[in-house]
């Protein structure tokens, strides 16, 4: 058996990963959503072992959060070190050297930000919660703009931005008022929308900032001096794993300039490497005003940031603050995790194009797969049924089942996408080897489909 190949001992789960979901079912949320019966035991680079021997390849690293791969030595050991020393002391009342490490290391990215100030934080979420607060004080103003398709967490300032799942929303309310939703970048941006998304005649040129902003939202429901701040997922997660073309990015930051307003990038998904750059923003070249990091952070370690303008957070002391937030443990595990992602990012950017191109042959021959689309190891591959632009949910349900009995781990986000997010360290013969048995799947796919 080949390093590179998945090994499944028993038909997934087998008896002991069936005995702990007996368990868990008794106790667990009815929240929860158990994608498919996979039950950890442990996990090294690219792979997971299951409590029954199966051996996966990880193409999603627990949505993106696991960077540096599963257990990386040099990660363990500074945790180990780490708590070796202490384990909690509190990082808003008190100092410790490695929740300054972490502010020194997160101050090199984005350089076009200028001077910035850090607030460590435990979660995405949070990250995004602080990130209002922040903006709302500076700006002394209310107003918030988010996107359709957008995911920021799921605390209640988060889902209120929330616009890609009704599920996410439903019977939460009354939610945060004062929030405005507008499209993701007009169909007619074309770039890397959804398919479902474009017309049938895409232009290439960018409008969608001046008619659904300035001369929509600005003109009909909101004085833009009202407007704190714009929230914005450089490249879309759960709404679809899209990507905007950069005019409208670049858009977006006149705006904001124009009236006052800030421009805050939730690069909890993209960010942290996954795109072959540190964040998101180095790629489209464009600097917001904040960014909010977490998931790859600290590869598994609850670790979060808000990363902002030294000129725009002015927040007073003891004005916000974190119990947990920026642990000395899961800090050094983040200090360690960017050293390393820092290495890796020529890997991610190689590797992320050989993945494309292979994904890119696997639609020649099979017509349900529709587009692929992405940069780095931040890939989102979107199957519509053949013939139409009707999103094809059932088979992409069906993929996700049928990967994971023949040892490959997957998500999906959007109607009809599949995600792939590996951890960074995952090597080319074991991308060759998932991309033969994601083509072994479509096979059967399409048969069961009649596609």
């Amino acid at each position: 058996m080949s390093q590179y190949e998945p090994i499944l001992n028993v038909a997934p789960p087998g008896p002991k990963a069936k005995a702990i979901i007996d368990r868990d079912g008794k106790l667990a949320s009815p929240s929860y959503i158990h994608e498919y019966p996979l039950v950890v035991e442990r996990g090294e680079r690219s792979w997971i072992y299951d409590v029954d021997g199966n051996r996966y390849l990880d193409l999603m690293a627990g949505i993106a959060v696991t960077a540096t791969g599963h257990s990386h030595p040099k990660v363990v050991k500074a945790i180990q070190d780490a708590a070796a020393k202490f384990l909690h002391i509190c990082g808003t009342d008190f100092h410790y050297e490695t929740k300054t490490a972490l502010f020194e290391a997160l101050d090199k990215y984005v350089p076009k930000m200028g001077k910035k100030r850090i607030f460590q934080a435990n979660t995405g979420a949070e990250a995004i919660e602080g990130a209002m607060k922040a903006a709302r004080y500076h700006t002394k103003r209310s107003a918030i703009i988010a996107f359709k398709g957008a995911f920021h967490g799921r605390t209640y300032g988060a889902i209120s931005m929330n616009a890609s799942k009704v599920g996410q929303r439903a019977f939460f309310g009354p939610l945060l008022p004062g929030i405005y939703h507008v499209p993701f970048a007009h169909p007619a941006c074309c770039g890397h929308m959804t398919i479902t998304e474009r017309p049938t005649a895409c232009r290439q040129e960018c409008h969608c900032v001046e008619t659904h902003i300035e001369k929509g939202l600005f003109a009909g429901m909101v004085d833009p001096k009202e407007v704190a701040a714009i929230f914005i997922e450089p490249m879309q997660g759960e709404g679809g794993y899209t990507m905007p073309p950069r005019k409208f990015l670049q858009d977006l930051r006149t705006l904001c300039d124009r009236h006052g307003i800030l421009l805050v990038f939730d690069e909890v998904q993209c960010g942290a490497g996954r795109t072959g750059h540190m964040y998101a923003s180095e790629y489209y070249d464009v600097a917001p005003d904040i960014y909010c990091t977490a998931k790859g952070l600290g590869s598994g370690m609850p670790i979060a940031a808000i990363v902002a303008k030294e000129s725009v957070m002015t927040w007073p002391r003891g004005s916000h603050g974190s119990t947990y937030g920026g642990n000395p443990v899961a800090c050094a595990a983040a200090v360690a995790t960017l050293e390393i992602v820092e290495g890796l990012l020529p890997q991610v950017r190689k590797n992320g194009d050989y993945f494309m191109a292979g994904l890119r042959e696997l639609r020649k021959k099979h017509k349900a797969l529709a587009d692929v689309r992405g940069v780095g190891l931040w890939i989102g591959a979107e199957f519509l049924k053949p013939g139409s632009e009707e999103p094809a949910a059932q088979y992409v349900a069906d993929l996700e089942q049928l990967a994971f009995r023949k040892g490959l781990l997957i998500l999906s986000c959007g109607k009809s996408v599949v995600r792939f997010a590996p951890p960074l360290v995952i090597e080319e013969p074991e991308i060759k080897v998932a991309l033969r048995i994601l083509g072994e799947c479509l096979t059967e796919l399409d048969r069961k489909h009649g596609f």
